[in-house]
C-alpha cells in the first residue's frame, strides 16, 4: 500500500495518535521511516508508538499543544536529538468547528479553530525549515480539507483555516523549492476518524451546509488518506510541489 524508499528518513507526524495521523505514522514506519508522534493524547500516542516498535520500527512521542512555541521547540529538538534529524513533516493535527456561519461565530470559536488548524502548523513549518534548508532537502505535507477548496464543507472558522493552509502550502512551496524542499497537501473528503462535530444549532450554518451533504459520496478510511500522504512525502513524488491533492472519491469534481 505504501511507497517504499523512505528507509532511514526522519518524520514528524502531528496528531499522530489517532485517525489519519495514526495511519500516516504507521504507514511511514512501514516504509522504513523513523517517526516522532506529536499529539495531545499521551496514552494513544504511546499505543501508536508501541505498535511501530513492536514491528521493528523506531518511534518517539511528544505530548503537548502545538500552538505553543515551547511545544514546537520540544518537538524539533526531540526529533533532532532522538531521531537524528528531520526529513519529513506531516502537519495533520486539527479540530472541526461548530459549523457556525459568519454572523453567528463567536470570538472564542474563531480563535480556537484558527490557533489549532492554522497557527500551529505554521509554527512547526517555520521551525523545521532551517534544518531542511541546511540539508538541502525535505518534504512537508499538510492535511487540508474539502473546506480548503469550497465554502460548503464546514463552518466559517474551519473553512477560513483550511483556505489559509492552502496559502501556506503554496507560498512555502515557491519560497523553498530551490532549497530542495517540497510542500504539498491532501484535501480529504468524508473520512472515518474520531474527530467529532458539535454543531451550533442556533447558527444558520448547519441547515445551509446540510443541503450540500449529498455530494460527499463514500466515506474514506484513514489508511486511504495516509497512503496519499506517504506518497507525497516520498521520493516517488519528487517533482510534485505546491499541490493540493483531493482524496475525496470525486467530491471536488461534483
Amino acid at each position: 500500500m505504501f511507497e517504499s524508499g523512505l528507509a532511514g528518513r526522519k518524520a514528524i507526524v502531528t496528531g499522530g495518535a489517532a485517525g489519519i495521523g495514526r495511519a500516516t505514522a504507521l504507514g511511514l514506519a512501514a516504509a522504513g521511516a523513523q517517526v516522532l508522534i506529536a499529539d495531545l493524547n499521551q496514552q494513544a500516542a504511546e499505543d501508536t508508538a508501541a505498535e511501530i516498535t513492536s514491528d521493528g520500527g523506531t518511534a518517539e512521542i511528544v505530548v503537548g499543544d502545538l500552538s505553543r512555541p515551547d511545544t514546537v521547540e520540544h518537538v524539533v529538538t526531540t526529533a533532532t536529538s532522538r531521531l537524528g534529524g528531520i526529513d519529513i513533516l506531516v502537519n495533520n493535527a486539527g479540530v472541526m468547528d461548530d459549523l457556525s456561519a459568519t454572523a453567528d461565530l463567536s470570538d472564542a470559536e474563531w480563535e480556537r479553530v484558527l490557533r489549532i488548524n492554522l497557527t500551529a502548523p505554521f509554527l512547526l513549518t517555520r521551525a523545521v525549515l532551517p534544518t531542511m534548508t541546511e540539508q538541502g532537502a525535505g518534504s512537508i505535507v499538510f492535511t487540508a480539507s474539502e473546506a480548503s477548496l469550497r465554502g460548503s464543507a464546514a463552518g466559517t472558522a474551519y473553512t477560513v483555516a483550511k483556505h489559509g493552509i492552502v496559502g501556506l502550502v503554496t507560498s512555502t512551496a515557491v519560497m523553498y523549492r530551490e532549497q530542495g524542499i517540497r510542500t504539498n497537501a491532501v484535501a480529504p473528503g468524508g473520512t472515518a476518524t474520531s474527530i467529532s462535530v458539535d454543531p451550533n444549532m442556533a447558527s444558520t450554518g448547519p441547515a445551509v451546509l446540510g443541503a450540500y451533504s449529498g455530494n460527499i459520496g463514500r466515506i474514506a478510511e484513514a489508511s486511504e488518506l495516509a497512503a496519499a500522504i506517504v506518497f507525497l512525502a516520498s521520493d516517488a513524488a519528487s517533482n510534485i510541489n505546491g499541490t493540493i491533492l483531493p482524496v475525496d472519491n470525486g467530491w471536488s469534481a461534483v
